[in-house]
C-alpha cells in the first residue's frame, strides 16, 4: 500500500472465490495476493472448514501465513461450530495475519488498521 492510498480489502464474494475444498486455497491466495486484506464470511466456507479434523482450516491458515495474506473470518458466533472451533478462534485473537471477528465492520477495521504493518 502506498502512502495516502486506501487499503485494498475485498470479500471472497467480491473476488468470486470461496473456500470449499483444499484446491480452493490456491485460488484464494491468487485472488488476494496483492490485497491488504481478505474477508471470508460463514457463507464462503464449506462445512468441512468447521470440522477441524478435515484439515481444511489448518491448510488454509498455513498457506495464508506462508504468503503473508491478512484474513478476517467473519463469524457471528464462534461457538456455534463447536467448542474446539471456538478455542481456535480464541487462539487467533492476537494473530497478526488471521483473525476471527463477529461483524464485517470489525473485520474491515482490523484489516485497515493492520494494512502496511
Amino acid at each position: 500500500m502506498k502512502m495516502g492510498e486506501a487499503p485494498r480489502i475485498r470479500t471472497a464474494g467480491e473476488l468470486g472465490v470461496a473456500l470449499r475444498t483444499p484446491a480452493d486455497v490456491g485460488e484464494l491466495i491468487g485472488a488476494a495476493y496483492d490485497l491488504d486484506g481478505l474477508i471470508l464470511t460463514e457463507a464462503d466456507l464449506a462445512p468441512e472448514f468447521f470440522r477441524l479434523r478435515s484439515g481444511l482450516a489448518g491448510e488454509a491458515f498455513q498457506k495464508f501465513t506462508n504468503y503473508r495474506i491478512r484474513v478476517a473470518l467473519v463469524l457471528p458466533d464462534f461457538a456455534a461450530h463447536g467448542e474446539r472451533f471456538a478455542e481456535l478462534a480464541h487462539e487467533h485473537a492476537a494473530h497478526s495475519l488471521i483473525r476471527f471477528l463477529q461483524t464485517e465492520e470489525e473485520a474491515r477495521n482490523w484489516l485497515e488498521a493492520s494494512a502496511g504493518a
